[in-house]
Formats: C-alpha cells, structure tokens, sequence
C-alpha cells in the first residue's frame, strides 16, 4: 500500500470518527436541554467574607473584654481578702530560740508549751513552732567510751523558731 494510500485512509477514518463522535453526542445535548439547570448556591466574594470575618473577630474581642473584666474583679476580691488575712496579724513575728518540748503522756514531744514558753519570754502572748530539732543527749560516761548512743540516751526535741502574736 502506497503512503499516499495511506493517509488517504487515516483522513477518511478519522473524519468517520469525528462524525460518528457529533452524532453520539446529539441525543446527550437534546436531553441535557431538556433537564432545567440546578441553582448553585452563590459564593460570597472576596469582600463579603473579609467583612464576615471582621465580625466574627470582633465577637471575639467582645467576649475577650468581658472575659478580662471578671478575672480583674476576682483578683480584686482576692487581694482584699489576702490583705484582711494580714491585718488579722497585727504583730505577728518569727523569732529564734531553744526551748525544749516536753513528752505527752502518749510520750510524743509536746511542742505548743514550748514554743508557747518561748514567745511569752519574748514579751509575746502566744507562739506556734515554726521550726524543731532533735538531738540524742547521752551521759557523759557514754561520750567518754567514744560512742555517741546507747544505754541511757535519749532524743530530745527543741523549738528552734516560733511564729509568735
């Protein structure tokens, strides 16, 4: 087959392609016509959404300021009561000292007469331990033997601080 055959039938074929491809479509586009087009939702525009989103974002700030007022008020409130707590305090004072607590009867150290003991020597009324140590008092024999425990010692506890009115 010569080419000028050849392309002589590839023209042919694809105008018969081309032809058949129109006479498909046609019933397609009479029936589409024939279908009434939907309503699409209409998008609103670069300006009507900047302007949405304004609004939303002053919703925010709205809400943000009131928001800011409460806390405010809260720690307005906090801070007075804070400061009658202190006031209730009118001469309250740590001080330092060494005053032994004495055994309850249950034979825990008993620690409020003695930090009681050691504000009234201050000039105070009254004192709670804010601060306690302990030691093991021994007898000098013990000492003497180079061992710092055993038979006849004992754990001594002392209020070193006291918060005293």
């Amino acid at each position: 087959m010569s080419s000028r055959v050849a392309t002589k039938l590839r023209g042919t074929f694809a105008r018969g392609l081309f032809a058949a491809g129109l006479f498909m479509s046609c019933p397609l586009a009479m029936a589409q016509e024939g279908q009434q087009p939907k309503p699409q939702k209409e998008e609103p525009g670069l300006l009507e959404s900047v302007g949405k989103w304004f609004e939303e974002q002053g919703k925010k700030v709205e809400n943000f300021g009131h928001e800011a007022g409460i806390a405010a008020k809260t720690t307005v409130d906090g801070a007075k009561n804070a400061a009658g707590a202190v006031a209730r305090i009118p001469a309250a004072r740590v001080v330092d000292g060494h005053q032994k607590c004495q055994n309850a009867p249950n034979g825990a150290p008993d620690c409020v007469a003695a930090a009681t003991a050691m504000c009234k020597a201050k000039g105070f009324e009254s004192g709670k331990s804010a601060d306690m140590t302990t030691a093991d008092v021994c007898p000098a024999q013990v000492y003497l033997q180079g061992r710092n425990s055993g038979p006849g010692c004992k754990t001594e506890t002392f209020v070193s601080r006291a918060l005293c009115q």
